[in-house]
């Protein structure tokens, strides 16, 4: 049935890609737009090189066309034919690398332009189009005649396609990249103006759905919502440049993520890594933050259900919410609590990152709370990841029984600032809730944590009771634990008492629990996109057992010696 339902499909993309045809009259740009991608010439290197690598994946074809290159997987694939790393490439500069994108262009044209192939989809062809818009003059450098008809064939044909089949994009960053190209495409094909004022309109109402008041969307992604923000800015930046009116709405939507993104930026620039983004390529965050002009930032206390705190050189970024479900939860974490930590800099106290770049394994085990720096009961997350389903054509696991009650509250005084949290993702199994509180000094230097299980309501004793007695009455085990990013150093010392965290900087901070109880520095992964593989690191365990309805363990991380050279924080000028 799949198999007649995949084969029905791509007959209906081709019957479609075949009937987008160009409208009679000239074919040719009417306006041209500058590049708005921020390539990254290393990376382009690479790939002109013959290196490429995608979803954690590394294909070497030197001197072969990317087409003839056998995917390993369908991240892979769909990265391929999406044709964002034309950015990279073009950013290197280098003639015979452009040349070399120019040659690929083209024969994808030949293999794939009449809707053959796997890179149709609304969210793929909106982003290969603006690409493929944004560097129309490089491409188009030096090709024939005929070349040039072929490739605004083509690149009509995208746009009739997008125009048809926009509305079946998912919404949130898949339906942005589409609307975004197929206003580019209005914008600059000659004879395509009418596409414009539609795709305008068609782009506000859907930031106005996905987008919301606090700033944020309903997948709970910051490095989604950095990318969501990207195509906004370029979409106000187009149609400004070519005199034509920007919509309120688009405006409106700008004034409501750029805020919030600021909430969720790190002192050393990046983001904060939750329910699958990563910190965000290199210096996009602050690009996109200077080029938006807006200066405000979110703090409501509570940012896209992240709650934000920041003293001194130190920013701390603490998941507050239930984590999305259903079909935006693909990629959503059972994080509830997590927290990141930032010093100038350097990262700290980090979660293991997004694993789906490097395979569904690493993509299951990155979703884990056991991946993050908070309690867990031993054994259990507290979101559940639930069986695979087929969504919008791609399969995905969603996560089920999420935390129902998160709470929060924040309170600031002369010397520092509090916030409690707490959640009830283990009720169901234990009838334990998890209760946190976390207090950063106004100078930045010490951080204060408590973290507990409690058993509140008489029907949660109960529920405690029964899982004492599964456990034979030796109590629940369970950790607290706080994952260190990679270039901190970790040492046991004073007698095991304490862990000294060096950073790279020379900053050293001391980890020290507040009583007698089991500590270790044990291994852990750091999932970096762009890597090749996760990266070894380290984790500080502490670990204990509620056998009486209740157990707290209190804990401080201390700044001890500060840096060597202290940085300009990255903050200022974004």
């Amino acid at each position: 049935m799949a198999t007649r339902q995949g084969f029905r499909d791509r007959l209906a993309t081709r019957w479609r890609v075949m009937r987008a045809a160009p409208p009679k009259g000239p074919r040719a740009l009417a306006w041209r737009p500058p590049p708005r991608g921020s390539g990254s010439p290393r990376r382009g290197r690479q790939i002109a090189g013959g290196l490429w690598h995608f979803a954690g994946q590394l294909i070497e074809a030197e001197g072969a066309s990317p087409w003839d290159i056998e995917a390993p997987s369908i991240p892979f694939e769909m990265q391929l034919h999406g044709m964002g790393w034309i950015d990279d490439v073009m950013a290197t500069g280098d003639r015979a690398a452009i040349d070399g994108v120019r040659r690929w262009v083209m024969d994808w044209i030949r293999r794939y332009g009449t809707g053959t192939g796997p890179g149709w989809t609304p969210a793929l062809t909106g982003r290969r189009l603006l690409r493929w818009i944004s560097h129309a003059p490089e491409l188009l450098h030096a090709l024939g005649p005929d070349a040039q008809s072929a490739f605004f064939d083509s690149a009509y044909r995208q746009a009739g396609l997008l125009r048809a089949r926009w509305h079946d994009a998912p919404s949130g960053l898949p339906r942005t990249e589409a609307l975004t190209g197929l206003l580019y495409a209005g914008l600059t094909l000659e004879g395509m103006d009418g596409l414009c004022d539609d795709a305008a309109a068609a782009l506000t109402r859907a930031l106005a759905e996905d987008i919301g008041p606090d700033g944020g969307i309903a997948s709970r992604n910051p490095e989604a919502l950095l990318e969501v923000a990207t195509l906004l800015g370029w979409a106000i930046e187009a149609l400004a440049a070519s005199d034509r009116a920007v919509p309120e709405g688009l405006t409106e939507a700008q004034g409501r993520v750029i805020p919030t993104l600021r909430a969720l930026r790190h002192a050393d620039g990046g983001l904060a890594r939750f329910h699958g983004g990563g910190r965000g390529r290199e210096g996009r965050l602050d690009r996109v933050l200077a080029t938006s002009g807006i200066r405000a930032r979110n703090d409501s206390g509570l940012a896209m259900g992240f709650v934000p705190m920041s003293h001194g050189r130190t920013t701390i970024v603490v998941d507050a919410e239930p984590p999305p479900t259903g079909r935006v939860s693909g990629s959503a974490h059972a994080s509830t609590l997590a927290f990141e930590m930032t010093s100038g800099g350097s990262p700290v106290i980090v979660n293991c990152g997004p694993g789906g770049p490097f395979g569904p394994d690493w993509h299951r085990a990155g979703r884990a709370t056991a991946s993050h720096s908070t309690l867990i009961v031993d054994g259990w997350s507290s979101s559940r990841i639930g069986p695979l389903i087929e969504e919008g054509g791609r399969r995905i696991a969603p996560l089920i029984q999420t935390p129902r009650h998160v709470q929060w509250q924040r309170s600031n005084s002369r010397r520092s600032s509090t916030a409690m949290f707490s959640h009830d993702g283990y009720v169901p199994s234990h009838g334990l809730t998890h209760l946190r509180r976390l207090i950063l000094s106004t100078d930045g230097r010490l951080l204060e944590g408590e973290d507990g299980l409690r058993a509140i309501r008489a029907s949660d004793k109960e529920r405690f009771d029964d899982a004492m007695t599964e456990a034979k009455l030796q109590g629940i085990p369970f950790q607290i634990r706080f994952h260190l990013h990679p270039d901190a150093q970790a040492e046991l010392d004073l007698g095991g008492r304490a862990v000294s965290i060096t950073l790279p900087s020379g900053e050293v901070w001391v980890f020290r629990p507040g009583r007698e109880v089991k500590m270790t520095v044990d291994p852990s992964v750091h999932l970096e996109p762009g890597r090749l593989r996760p990266r070894a690191s380290t984790q500080v365990v502490l670990t204990d057992r509620v056998v009486k309805y209740a157990a707290t363990i209190d804990w401080t991380l201390t700044r001890a010696q500060e840096a060597v050279d202290l940085p300009p924080s990255p903050a200022e000028g974004v």
